[in-house]
């Protein structure tokens, strides 16, 4: 069940991690500060993704 969990909850922030990253490249930002402030939100999107991986790993060798 966790993996389920993990599985959606990944694809949604990896989702919306590249949606972030489009909006960059593609010039959404009409100042520093937009781009500063979407920096930051990717910058979170990938701890937050990273912290994800750590738990599910954790809890497949708890589940072993």
């Amino acid at each position: 069940m966790i993996e389920n969990f993990v599985e959606v909850l990944r694809k949604k922030i990896r989702e919306d991690l590249n949606n972030y990253a489009d909006d960059i490249a593609g010039g959404a930002c009409q100042n520093f500060e937009q781009y500063q402030k979407l920096c930051g939100v990717i910058q979170g999107l990938a701890m937050a993704e990273a912290y994800l991986l750590d738990l599910a790993q954790k809890a497949e060798e708890i589940d072993d």
